[in-house]
């Protein structure tokens, strides 16, 4: 709404009330009860906004304000500041804190976008795919890790870090790849990689399997991979490749929620 001036001729903020869908994804307790909550939005990105709602009772506004949560915000926006006056649910996904495993890859996928984004940096490729992980892993019967894994490499992707397992990233070859080089970003074959390779501890040895399966996760949405089951032991060299990527590329080392999860 702009500056304005008071009658004295002193400038003023005019402020601005606005909606936006957002997901919730953590809530910091502050002084004389009152919250921040850090939202991430389709229409602001990763917004914090402080508000006095009373977290106690089950109505639909404190509902909205838990983790987890995706709801419909109304903001009041100062010149440096958002509160949030009004919240209604849309999806509070309470069965997530029902169960361990869904509990802790759901927390980790929160954690993750609040360390991968930038303040009110729009990204409707993260929301989308925050959201329907939310709703994909509330569902699933098994393996959450799995789901929790393929996020990661999506939301790998969306920032332009992605693994390429297409080819050879040195030379192009299609086939024989026995390494994925973290600094390289993607698949190296054989005689690319050389014997050096293994003293590099950013350089994985890879078998057709993973090379196989990343490739999977990346080519189809996530809502195809809902029942994409990993076993253990190629799930968790898969994950270090995933993590190693995450430190070097974005600067993100380990989740505090990881140690959690199965």
């Amino acid at each position: 709404m702009g500056i304005g001036a008071d009658p004295k001729g002193n400038r003023r903020e005019k402020l601005m009330i606005t909606e936006a869908e957002g997901i919730v994804i953590r809530q910091i307790k502050t002084a004389y009860g009152r919250r921040m909550i850090v939202l991430l939005t389709q229409k602001y990105g990763r917004i914090s906004a402080g508000t006095s709602i009373t977290e106690g009772g089950k109505n639909k506004t404190a509902l909205a304000l838990r983790p987890f949560t995706r709801g419909r915000y109304e903001l009041f926006k100062g010149r440096d500041s958002y509160s949030i006056n009004g919240a209604e649910t849309i999806e509070s996904h309470y069965l997530l804190g029902e169960d361990i495993d869904k509990y802790t890859c759901a927390a980790g996928a929160l954690e993750l976008t609040d360390r991968m984004l930038e303040d009110e940096q729009p990204s409707p490729g993260m929301y989308n795919l925050l959201s329907e992980y939310l709703s994909m892993l509330e569902k699933r019967k098994s393996d959450c890790g799995t789901l929790f894994l393929a996020f990661r490499i999506k939301a790998l992707e969306l920032f332009g870090s992605g693994i390429n397992v297409k080819s050879c990233v040195r030379c192009g070859k299609t086939e024989g790849l026995t390494r994925i080089s973290v600094p390289d970003g993607g698949a190296l074959c054989g005689d690319c990689a050389g014997p050096s390779a293994e003293l590099n501890p950013l350089i994985f040895e890879v078998g057709d399997d993973i090379i196989k399966i990343v490739d999977f996760i990346q080519t189809y949405p996530l809502r195809a991979l809902e029942k994409l089951s990993v076993p253990d032991p190629l799930r968790n060299k898969i994950t270090k490749i995933v993590k190693a990527h995450y430190s070097y590329h974005l600067g993100i080392d380990s989740l505090k929620s990881e140690s959690l999860i199965i």
